[in-house]
């Protein structure tokens, strides 16, 4: 039996089937316990001033991260769930984390188990495997 009450849950989203995925198994959960969402992509790219001379790279990624919200806020207002969304910019899974147990005190992470990056690990992605083992709040890994 659950003690605790599960009121925010923080969902990272990288517009991969997997984290697709964790998106639905979080719509799910959060219609279950009356939660709210928060969407969260993180960018892991240089900073801000070494995109100059690349502006079309910045704005493509700026329309696809867009992209990604809108459709995932429009599928939690679908299910009755409030989504909020954060874009962060950094080390993805260290900023996951920090989020997750900074001041807007998330109840759970539900994260898919592999997103886009190229690097494929046996088990587990390489973010889902850092948030795994470094958050002190519950975390369930959707395949």
């Amino acid at each position: 039996m659950i003690k605790k009450t599960i009121s925010k849950i923080l969902v990272p989203l990288d517009g991969s089937k997997n984290s697709q995925r964790g998106l639905e198994m979080a719509i799910s959960l959060a219609r279950q316990c009356g939660a709210t969402l928060t969407g969260v992509f993180s960018i892991n790219a240089p900073p801000h001033s070494e995109f100059r001379g690349v502006g079309s790279v910045e704005k493509s990624l700026n329309r696809e991260v867009k992209k990604i919200m809108e459709e995932s806020k429009t599928l939690a207002a679908k299910n009755g769930i409030v989504f909020k969304e954060k874009m962060m910019q950094g080390d993805i899974g260290y900023n996951i984390v920090k989020l997750a147990q900074g001041k807007e005190n998330f109840d759970m992470i539900v994260i898919g188990s592999r997103g886009r990056s190229s690097a494929k690990e046996l088990f587990f992605g390489s973010v889902s495997n850092y948030v795994i083992h470094t958050a002190k709040i519950p975390v369930l890994v959707v395949k």
